[in-house]
């Protein structure tokens, strides 16, 4: 029997990601019920809104409801031209992503950054939860964050708030200068020094032979002298990074997604290490692992809708 009349319909949640799509779909209480992910057609933009559609659709059939979507990218949507914008996927840029899955799908589509649904997710049941202001902060292929007050995401004029990873790093050593080029056209922004693929080139030009963050974090407890001076790297860019953000936002709590989160040193660390930059006699703020996992992104862009 349709559920369409219900009136708590289920959220869907879909994350628009570099490699992969993948839509959850929350019931009334927050809790997932169908969960599912493919491949991203990542280059070709029209893929990209027809996976994401067919995709709403399979779900709906599924449950036998209409239900809300909110969608989170990899960039955000201009409020000046209705067109996304600052997406390291860069096939998005200038497009009219909601325009065109609103006419796909034909409802409202709710489309906020993914850094923003990781934040919202974390901030509604999540690590973050209970919180008054919170900083979620995604380390991953690229770096970014959002900002959840009082359980409300901030967006900003702009559709900006959080765009952490696109200020210079703080309190540069003359070995960072003039710093990495970054995709929106300056150098050394935190993006550049602290993604996932920017921790890999550090080990690599430090004499490291190229692979991925966990074989690099396994060299490091194995002693190897290259891993270990990368990690050493990381951790002190990160808590300036972290820093900053903690002087302009006085957060209550940080919580880290994106894979290089998985890193369980980061907890211990960056408590000892943030007293050093901030601008205060103590440091009171909490450094947080996600509830959710990789869940939060998709999640929270379902949260899009209350």
């Amino acid at each position: 029997m349709s559920r369409i009349a219900e009136p708590n319909p289920s959220r869907l949640g879909v994350d628009l990601g570099g490699t992969k799509i993948e839509i959850v779909a929350l019931d009334a209480a927050g809790t997932s019920i169908v969960r599912r992910r493919v491949a991203s057609p990542a280059y070709d933009y029209g893929a990209i809104v027809e996976t994401i559609g067919a995709l709403v659709e399979s779900v709906e059939s599924e449950l036998g409801e209409r239900c809300t979507v909110g969608v989170g990218t990899p960039g955000a949507v201009s409020r000046t031209t209705g067109l996304m914008k600052n997406a390291n996927s860069t096939v998005l840029i200038g497009r009219p992503l909601a325009h065109d899955l609103r006419v796909r799908l034909g409802r409202e589509v709710r489309i906020a950054n993914d850094a923003d649904c990781f934040a919202l997710s974390e901030a509604s049941d999540g690590a973050g939860a209970g919180y008054g202001c919170v900083l979620g902060v995604i380390l991953g292929t690229g770096v970014g964050s959002g900002i959840v007050v009082s359980g409300r995401l901030l967006t900003g004029p702009n559709a900006i708030a959080g765009e952490w990873g696109h200020n210079p790093l703080p309190w540069q050593l003359p070995s960072e200068q003039p710093g990495p080029r970054c995709y929106c056209g300056k150098d050394a922004c935190i993006e550049t020094f602290l993604s996932g693929p920017s921790f890999v080139r550090d080990y690599v030009a430090a004499g490291g032979h190229a692979g991925s963050v966990p074989e690099i974090l396994a060299a490091a407890r194995a002693g190897d002298v290259a891993a270990v001076g990368a990690v050493e790297r990381y951790l002190d860019r990160l808590a300036r990074a972290l820093a900053a953000a903690i002087n302009v936002l006085d957060p209550d709590a940080i919580v880290l997604g994106g894979g290089v989160s998985n890193v369980d040193s980061l907890y211990e660390e960056l408590p000892r290490r943030l007293p050093a930059y901030v601008f205060s006699d103590s440091v009171r703020t909490r450094v947080l692992a996600p509830a959710h996992g990789d869940s939060s992104g998709v999640r929270g862009a379902a949260w899009l809708w209350p």
